[in-house]
């Protein structure tokens, strides 16, 4: 009885909003006490909010494993409801950790974190984020992809201009961070027109030239096709592989969740006849389909028997 009490109000619509309006609390709140001044003089305000925002949301996990019935450990079956738990679980322990201040930093990122469990209370955040775990396998040799244009390019700078650009181009791993630099086209420019026209004609001051004695050597056409290509190959094909990546992520994400909904809403309502329709339909495909086959192996045989 209590079991399908709980059930139906987690599964109520207007619990959700409630709940998510919860959370949106909590990160207003937590924003506030990122004020100082403001957090000291509303500290009894605060502190209230936040205990009720605690309570609201251990009443909503005690409503969730309830709504299990005798199968309480099935709530912890969702990844999500996990991430939930753990969350109102460390908000909880906080009278017992935080002593002498050693554990604040931890009990802070806590509170900071109750404001991403907006992703759990709405699906299609959850659809995203959903996405992004599928695409990390595909990710990782997109990721050894860029590596490799990295070090290519990186080593190519230190030859061509290490030289003339010891800032930016002094040795390898300061190549790669300057491309890297480059590949956001965070003044990308700038590090052009150096090699172009030389150190001591652009962007290098007395003082860096005492510093750092660059051998002055423009090279205008190999710098301008260097950065150029680099630009054009780091920031439009390799984006353009990370979006393929996200978007055919997306469509197994979307795919997925649609089969879901479909069995919870056949658990839920259960429709015997268009169930049996849809088996129906499936045979009658796989019974042409073979019924093709047979037709063109009689005909085969017709033909060689000619």
């Amino acid at each position: 009885m209590i079991s399908s009490h709980c059930s139906s109000l987690a599964n109520s619509d207007y619990f959700n909003r409630f709940i998510i309006a919860t959370i949106l609390l909590a990160g207003v709140v937590v924003g506030a006490q990122t004020y100082s001044n403001f957090a000291q003089e509303n500290e009894q305000i605060l502190s209230f909010l936040d205990r009720l925002i605690l309570i609201i949301f251990t009443l909503e996990a005690s409503i969730k494993i309830l709504a299990q019935g005798k199968n309480p450990f099935n709530y912890f079956k969702n990844p999500w409801n996990v991430f939930d738990f753990l969350i109102v679980a460390a908000c909880l322990l906080e009278p017992f950790l935080n002593l002498g201040g050693a554990f604040l930093p931890v009990l802070r990122l806590a509170r900071i974190l109750r404001v991403l469990r907006l992703v759990t209370a709405i699906p299609k955040l959850q659809l995203l984020v959903t996405c992004l775990l599928k695409s990390l396998p595909s990710m990782f040799y997109v990721s050894i992809l860029l590596f490799l244009l990295f070090y290519i390019y990186g080593a190519m700078a230190v030859f061509l201009f290490g030289e003339n650009d010891p800032i930016h181009f002094q040795n390898l791993q300061t190549s790669i961070l300057s491309l890297f630099r480059v590949v956001t086209l965070e003044d990308w420019t700038d590090v052009m027109y150096i090699n172009m026209y030389g150190s001591d004609q652009y962007g290098y001051t007395a003082e860096d030239l005492a510093k750092w004695n660059p051998v002055s050597s423009g090279s205008p056409l190999w710098a301008a096709v260097f950065f150029v290509s680099f630009v054009l190959i780091g920031t439009m094909i390799v984006l353009n592989l990370v979006i393929g990546v996200i978007m055919n992520s997306m469509d197994e994400s979307n795919a997925e969740m649609s089969i879901k909904q479909e069995i919870e809403k056949r658990k839920s309502n259960p429709e015997p006849v268009r169930d049996g329709l849809h088996d129906l339909q499936n045979r009658m495909e796989e019974l042409s389909s073979e019924l093709k086959v047979i037709k063109k192996m009689i005909e085969e045989t017709n033909h060689s028997s000619k």
